[in-house]
């Protein structure tokens, strides 16, 4: 399908990314860790929310926030990404941000959910020592912006390993035409999982007439590596401004961990594979004053169009996952650990 300007979740108008990237020479102790913020819409986000759903695959994570998605359908504030150990810090950093902007919350209304996802970058990152700060979330925040923006091994993909190499941020788009327009789906993810022989990325590159190949030498991954990291995980946003309501978006989400399937991942035991979808076409506002009914405007399930919006999803993941690999670049990380980035050699056409 056709990819969007950017090849980004930053396609979907209105959507921004913001990273903060924590990274100290090698040590026993040092940071090899950030924060990503994904900022669903340019306006009050509590004030004005947005249908949204999770789908877990594999349910070994410790996200933030999920439950009240799941029951209420909707997201109220930015979607963060971090390590295992700081979803507290990052949590109170947005928090922080929130409350500043809205002073009603807690006081004169409700109380505010806040999304937070995480994958393990122990191997790397000294995440005992949780050097993530809230202050790191409240920048991210203030970082993000719409456009191109940095993957790899940035943010919170900073200490991330994707098939036994160097993985992290990474983003994709397609744009599914509906009429006189077009509907955009955009992904990012937060790769942290799979070893190197399930990797599947040279399929893709013969798939989509990339004129590269995986160097061998460069994806076998250490015996120490194998035998000391986590199983990994790894988080999916996928973010539309087609007219879908909540339940249609976990649809869109379960699509998306095919295209995680097609990367290969067998999604082992200790993966927390979870996906969170939103879409930006309209918004729910906080308060109904004295409405007790809204009206929106949806696509029907049976509508052509909806085959489509799962096509998206599925092969915008799959590129997304491919991206991060492809943008990373070799880390060394705390105990002098290094994980080398994923290698391409050009490959003559044949």
């Amino acid at each position: 399908m056709q990819r969007g300007k950017w090849n980004a979740i930053t396609d979907v108008p209105g959507v921004e990314v913001g990273h903060v990237t924590l990274y100290e020479e090698p040590d026993t102790d040092s940071a090899c860790t950030g924060v990503t913020a994904i900022l669903p819409h340019g306006g009050n986000y509590f004030e004005q929310k947005l249908p949204a759903a999770s789908f877990v695959l594999n349910g070994f994570g410790k996200s933030a926030g999920l439950i009240q998605v799941e029951e209420l359908g909707v997201i109220e504030s930015p979607i963060m990404l971090t390590n295992t150990f700081s979803v507290g810090a990052v949590l109170e950093g947005t928090l922080r941000h929130m409350l500043e902007e809205n002073t009603a919350i807690g006081d004169s209304t409700s109380s505010l959910n806040i999304v937070v996802g995480e994958c393990n970058d122990s191997y790397l990152n000294a995440m005992r020592s949780m050097k993530v700060r809230p202050e790191h979330a409240i920048e991210a925040i203030r970082n993000a912006g719409g456009g191109e923006f940095e993957q790899g091994d940035v943010g919170a993909g900073k200490g991330m390993i994707c098939f036994g190499q160097k993985g992290g941020i990474g983003s994709s788009s397609r744009v599914v035409p509906h009429g006189d327009d077009a509907y955009t789906v955009g992904v990012l993810t937060l790769t942290n999982f799979g070893s190197p022989e399930e990797c599947l990325i040279d399929e893709w590159l013969v798939r989509n007439e990339i004129q590269l190949k995986s160097a061998a030498d460069k994806v076998n991954s250490s015996a120490e590596m194998k035998s000391e990291k986590p199983d990994g995980s790894v988080m999916i946003i996928v973010a539309t401004n087609a007219p879908v309501d909540s339940r249609q978006l976990k649809r869109l989400a379960k699509r998306a961990s095919i295209g995680l399937g097609r990367t290969g991942s067998h999604i082992h035991n200790g993966s927390g594979d979870i996906i969170i979808a939103f879409s930006n076409a309209y918004t729910i506002p906080h308060s109904g004053a004295d409405e007790d009914t809204v009206t929106y405007t949806l696509l029907r399930d049976d509508a052509k169009v909806m085959n489509k919006l799962f096509q998206a999803a599925i092969e915008a993941t799959e590129e997304a996952v491919y991206q991060s690999l492809m943008h990373a670049k070799t880390t060394t990380g705390r105990h002098g650990r290094t994980v080398e980035r994923w290698s391409f050699v050009e490959q003559a056409d044949s």
